[in-house]
């Protein structure tokens, strides 16, 4: 199963701004260390008839809308046309991109959100990488610290892979679907075209295309 969880498997990168950086890497984690300076170098060469600054190392779209009870954080970019709603937390290190949702008390934390990202209601995400199209559910949130503070191991079918992290939240491929109040625990990694039903525990990888009903219940959606 590892071929699936490589960047390149996961998601089209003609989806964000954040290709470049992607693109020097084979497996999504190990862009998370770098997420923060990649933001830094690129604010300051972003056209400044589609962007402007709006704070320290705050970068957002003049098509972006973003509601005055949202708090900002450099460094943080905010793409074309998305909407930041009410009350929503970005806390630094978030590359949000064009027509993405970002909603009422979502909390974003060392994040890359590709184009068209639905976190719309309730989501905590940090430390993760979320796909074209991705769409969180009400209530459902990324964890990105195990409880006994040890590294986050990715749990694949082919063995248990070391990530080198002490925080890692999840990874969303392109279309994925997380259904509300489900826990994306760390090193989770629901790969492109994947569902997860609401109310969910997950752990480890979900296979490309699936459906994971519960840990114990994935099933392929062309069957």
């Amino acid at each position: 199963m590892t071929e699936c969880i490589r960047i390149s498997a996961l998601f089209d990168l003609s989806h964000t701004l954040a290709r470049p950086l992607l693109e020097r890497f084979t497996y999504p984690w190990e862009v998370l260390p770098e997420i923060k300076n990649f933001i830094l170098a690129l604010g300051p060469t972003l056209p400044e008839d589609e962007y402007e600054q709006r704070g320290e190392n705050i970068w957002i779209a003049k098509t972006a809308t973003v509601a005055p009870t949202a708090s900002i954080t450099g460094p943080c970019i905010i793409g074309p046309g998305t909407e930041v709603r009410h009350c929503a937390f970005i806390r630094g290190s978030a590359l949000v991109g064009a027509n993405a949702v970002v909603g009422n008390s979502t909390e974003l934390k060392n994040v890359i959100l590709f184009d068209n990202v639905q976190v719309p209601h309730y989501n905590y995400v940090g430390d993760s990488v979320l796909g074209y199209k991705a769409h969180m559910g009400a209530g459902s949130i990324t964890s990105n610290v195990k409880s006994d503070r040890t590294l986050v191991c990715i749990h694949d079918a082919d063995g248990n892979i070391e990530t080198g992290l002490k925080k890692m939240g999840a990874i969303l491929g392109d279309g994925v679907e997380i259904g509300c109040n489900s826990v994306l625990n760390p090193g989770s990694i629901i790969c492109a075209g994947s569902s997860v039903y609401p109310l969910t525990p997950v752990r480890g990888v979900i296979p490309p295309d699936s459906i994971c009903k519960a840990m114990n219940n994935v099933v392929c959606k062309n069957k």
